[in-house]
């Protein structure tokens, strides 16, 4: 479906407060799901949205939005490879968002619609990377809030699989405690090469467990540990899948904690290769030319600005100066421009940012 709009976005977040207005965000992926059952969580929806609508305005304001929700709804593109969808309705607006994040279902009836509703929608995904090393062997486990999965990876998991070679390339070598160590050293190289495909594919946080030794060995040949977010020390070399998942419940209790050491991870990562800008004119530029791919910005960050003449070129509102055209606040057309060249979002706690003018993004390129 295409997207239907009357005015630009900004101008209808601006619009007067008495329209009433429409919010549906829900996941939506006909490729997946059964297109009847999508069907019938989307009458549900409407059902509710009726229910609440006439509750707060009169017929004459309410029939008319029934009636546009239900032209878009039959206009729905089954066919999208998109994991959600955001439905805004007012009296002059029709948008249509199709997203590639996770979302919980949301309804919201308003008298403005609000951007940042799509990101405070976002289905919070509990999911982390977690390798067990020992002297023998790795094991490698994506895990979540109730089970663990076991990785398997073309990379071998015990360390018998390298000592033949080990000892032909060393058949005159008599210490044996260096040998022992030359062989754990090569095993957990193997490993890291392993967690190296395992992150690229996954972008999840990584715990990593272990004997101090073997730990002390793996962050002396690691290309990964920008991305390790603790090292849990210990004999884990008896303990069951389910005894791990115990012994990382405290470690990720504080989901919100984890996901944000993660996210600083991922922008020093992006620092480093140089796929990072920050501040909110680099952020505006760069997300204008729909090179988004993550934005992070503190919450509660707002920037009021004036549109240069250059689409690209924003500067700081000045409230000395009257002028009723302008920005109420760029970081949410920032969020809708990254949206709508398939970007995520991600909120952090204010101060987290500090280093990086309250917001930064990485860039696909």
């Amino acid at each position: 479906m295409q997207t239907k709009t009357i005015e630009p976005f900004l101008e209808i977040l601006e619009s007067p407060k008495y329209l009433a207005c429409i919010s549906l965000i829900m996941p939506f992926e006909p490729k997946i799901g059964l297109k009847k059952e999508l069907d019938y969580k989307l009458k549900t929806a409407v059902a509710r949205i009726e229910r609440e609508l006439f509750k707060l305005y009169p017929p004459e304001k309410s029939s008319p939005l029934l009636k546009k929700l239900e032209n878009v709804l039959n206009e729905l593109n089954y066919y999208t490879h998109k994991k959600s969808i955001a439905i805004f309705i007012s009296p002059i607006l029709e948008k249509v968002y199709y997203l590639d994040m996770p979302v919980e279902e949301r309804i919201i009836i308003d008298e403005s619609f609000e951007i940042r509703d799509l990101i405070y929608s976002k289905k919070q995904i509990h999911k982390y990377l977690l390798a067990v090393l020992s002297s023998k062997w790795t094991k490698i486990y994506v895990g979540n809030t109730s089970s663990f999965v076991k990785v398997t990876s073309n990379v071998p998991e015990n360390i018998e699989a390298f000592k033949k070679d080990i000892n032909e390339k060393v058949a005159n070598f008599s210490d044996e405690k260096k040998l022992k160590e030359l062989l754990l050293n090569k095993f957990l190289l193997h490993t890291d090469n392993g967690l190296t495909l395992l992150l690229r594919a996954y972008k999840l946080p990584l715990f990593v467990m272990g004997t101090a030794k073997t730990i002390g060995h793996f962050k002396s040949i690691t290309h990964n540990s920008k991305h390790v977010i603790d090292y849990i020390h210990g004999n884990f070399e008896e303990k069951t899948e389910v005894e791990l998942h115990e012994i990382m419940e405290p470690f990720v209790a504080d989901w919100k904690k984890v996901m944000q050491v993660n996210v600083l991870k991922q922008l020093d990562d992006a620092m480093s290769s140089k796929r990072l800008v920050f501040g909110i004119n680099n952020v505006w530029k760069s997300a204008t030319q729909k090179r988004g791919k993550l934005l992070v910005v503190e919450k509660n960050y707002i920037y009021p600005a004036e549109q240069s003449s250059t689409p690209e070129v924003i500067y700081k509102k000045d409230f000395s100066v009257k002028n009723a055209f302008y920005i109420k606040d760029a970081v949410d057309d920032i969020i809708e421009k990254v949206l709508t060249s398939g970007g995520d979002i991600e909120f952090v706690d204010e101060g987290i940012l500090k280093d990086f003018q309250k917001i930064a993004l990485i860039e696909y390129f």
